[in-house]
């Protein structure tokens, strides 16, 4: 399945060992994926199931949200949950999902926290957390993030002593009011077309900065995502769409 250019690999109850998803997401020997989602029964009463999420190079992410996304218009196009709305567990906590009418998927990713501003390779980034730890920073061009390096800065963070767990990069810039171009370089995968929690994560310093109100639309290389700043918590909406299925040999 894939969401705005996010592509992943659905398997159902196996969990894969590190070398297995390597294999699976190679994209000139293998399957090829930004990541492998699993889907099983859910641990508690009252979720339709429960999600578990690698990124491309084995390891393990703590939030995925485009994943999400696609874990919720999988379980639904199965029958699986009884509404279009319904709740997924996640490795951070419960989350909420709806399916729309129009196959769009609109899904909440839960508290967000803002941290400090760190520097480095000349920009000043935002820590931001999803679930997941963020790195978000605002050219004042649209342009400038065309030459931004962005695999350079990206690989530069993740040993920054402000992230010991690493980091997702965002650089950010706006087009119009509540509107923002962003790329982005995701922990473990490298740049990809889009991510949901990245895009909750720049909607949240925007609007915490002052750059936005509480509805922000997010231009990724892969498509628009949109996001809802509600208090302290973020939901997204966009497409979740499937590709192919098939049998990965034994």
């Amino acid at each position: 399945m894939e969401a705005l250019g996010n592509d992943f690999i659905m398997v159902e109850g196996f969990t894969p060992d590190p070398g297995e998803v390597q294999a699976w997401c190679d994209r000139r020997r293998g399957i090829g994926a930004d990541g492998v989602l699993v889907i099983s029964g859910p641990d508690r009463s009252g979720a339709a199931a429960r999600m578990s999420h690698w990124n491309s190079d084995g390891s393990v992410a703590e939030s995925c949200g485009n994943g999400l996304r696609c874990v919720a218009r999988y379980v639904f196009d199965r029958g699986w949950a009884d509404d279009r709305a319904f709740i997924v567990e996640t490795p951070t906590g419960r989350s909420g999902v709806e399916v729309m009418t129009d196959g769009s998927v609109r899904a909440e990713l839960g508290l967000y926290r803002i941290g400090d501003s760190v520097t480095a390779s000349g920009y000043r980034f935002v820590s931001a957390s999803v679930g997941n730890p963020h790195a978000v920073t605002f050219l004042e061009e649209s342009a400038g993030i065309d030459g931004v390096d962005l695999g350079e800065i990206g690989s530069l963070l993740q040993d920054h002593p402000a992230f010991p767990e690493g980091v997702n990069v965002e650089f950010a810039a706006p087009l119009e009011q509540g509107v923002f171009r962003v790329r982005v370089w995701e922990r473990g995968v490298g740049e990809t077309r889009a991510c949901g929690t990245g895009a909750a994560a720049v909607a949240a310093v925007a609007h915490a900065q002052g750059r936005s109100g509480p509805a922000v639309e997010i231009r990724y290389p892969g498509g628009d995502l949109g996001v809802e700043i509600a208090g302290e918590a973020a939901w997204i909406r966009g497409p979740a769409v499937p590709v192919f299925a098939g049998t990965i040999p034994a």
